[in-house]
C-alpha cells in the first residue's frame, strides 16, 4: 500500500430516533467527503463511537461505507476492542468486504504493560486480516497507553508483516518527527491532532486523520496548499482559524459539539449514545454564536472555493 497523502476524515456515528444505527445517511456522508477533497474516511474509531457500538453494528457500518465509497476514497476501519478476539472478528470482516486498511487502539481496560506486550497484541489482531494494511492507533489520552513509538516500530516491523504505520494522535511532535523519519520514512505515520496540522507538516507529515476534517476539510486543505507553496504566514493565519474553532469546541464535550456542527451543516446524526450526551439547546446556540463570531462557516466556504 502506498503512503496516504491528504486528509482522512474520522467520521461520526449516526443514529435514528429510536437509537438504532442509521446506515441510510452514510452514502450522503461519503459524497460530502469526496466533494470536500478528502482522501478517505476512518470509521468506527473514537469519533465514530466504536466503543459504544456492538461488533454487529460496526460490521454493518463498515459494509455501508465500503459500498458507498466504491473505491473512490479510502476506507480505513477501526477494529479496536477491549477483547482481542472481537478485534480479530472485526479485522477479518474488514478484509472480507474490501476495506483499504484496518487500525486498532491498544486494549483500554486490561492495558498492555510493555512495548513487547503491545506489539504481541497488535500482531494477533493484524494476523486476522493477513492481506490488509494495518495501522496502530496511538491515542494515549484516551487509552492510557503511552509507549515509545520508535521502539514499537522496531519490534512491530519484525512481527506484523502488514504493518503500514501509525495513526499518531498525540501532541508529542518530537516523537512524531522521529517516527516519520524512522528508517528513512519506511512507515506511513498519519498525524491525528487537527489543531496542530501545520506544525506536523513542518516536520514531514504528508497525511492526517482527524474528526474536524469531516466538516472543515477545505480549511485544512488550504493550510496544506499554502504550506506547499511556501506561503508560511498565510498558512499559519489559516491554521489559526482551525485553532480558534477548536478553542470554541473544547468548551463542550468534543464529540457532541462536533456532531452539533454537522447538524449546523445539514447532517442530522441523531443523539449520541450514553455516556455521551448531546449539547442542550442553549449550549448549541452559544456554541454556534461563538463559531459565527470567528466567521468560521464563511471561512470554510471561502476555502472550499480556493481548493476547487
Amino acid at each position: 500500500m502506498n503512503k496516504i497523502t491528504g486528509l482522512i476524515a474520522a467520521t461520526f456515528a449516526a443514529y435514528h430516533e429510536d437509537g438504532a444505527v442509521n446506515l441510510e445517511i452514510i452514502p450522503a456522508i461519503v459524497e460530502k467527503m469526496i466533494a470536500d477533497g478528502l482522501s478517505g474516511v476512518f470509521i468506527c474509531g473514537t469519533n465514530g463511537e466504536g466503543p459504544n457500538l456492538t461488533i454487529e453494528e460496526r460490521m454493518a457500518i463498515a459494509e455501508a461505507y465500503v459500498k458507498a465509497a466504491s473505491k473512490r476514497i479510502l476506507v480505513l476501519v477501526h477494529v479496536g476492542h477491549s477483547s482481542i478476539a472481537e478485534c480479530r472478528k472485526l479485522a477479518a470482516h474488514a478484509e472480507k468486504i474490501g476495506a483499504d486498511a484496518i487500525s486498532s487502539v491498544a486494549a483500554f481496560y486490561f492495558k498492555p504493560g510493555s512495548v513487547s506486550n503491545l506489539v504481541k497484541s497488535m500482531a494477533q489482531i493484524a494476523s486476522a486480516a493477513p492481506n490488509t494494511p494495518f495501522y496502530y492507533y496511538n491515542i494515549p489520552a484516551l487509552t492510557g497507553v503511552a509507549m515509545d513509538m520508535i521502539e514499537f516500530l522496531k519490534q512491530a516491523e519484525k512481527q506484523i508483516p502488514t504493518l503500514a504505520g501509525i495513526k499518531y494522535t498525540s501532541a508529542t511532535l518530537h516523537e512524531y518527527h522521529a517516527c516519520v523519519n524512522y528508517k528513512n520514512g519506511k512507515f506511513d505515520i498519519l498525524f491525528g491532532y487537527d489543531e496542530m496540522l501545520l506544525p506536523a507538516l513542518a516536520v514531514g507529515a504528508k497525511g492526517a486523520i482527524g474528526s474536524t476534517y469531516t466538516f472543515a476539510a477545505p480549511l485544512y486543505l488550504k493550510v496544506m496548499k499554502l504550506y506547499e507553496e511556501g506561503m508560511s504566514e498565510a498558512a499559519a493565519a489559516t491554521q489559526l482559524v482551525a485553532v480558534n474553532m477548536v478553542r470554541c469546541l473544547v468548551k463542550y464535550p468534543p464529540i457532541p459539539a462536533q456532531r452539533a456542527i454537522m447538524k449546523m451543516e445539514g447532517f442530522e446524526l441523531g443523539t449520541c449514545r450514553l455516556p455521551l450526551e448531546p449539547l442542550n439547546e442553549k449550549e448549541t446556540a452559544d456554541f454556534k454564536a461563538s463559531l459565527e463570531e470567528i466567521d468560521f462557516f464563511n471561512i470554510v466556504k471561502e476555502s472550499r472555493q480556493l481548493i476547487d
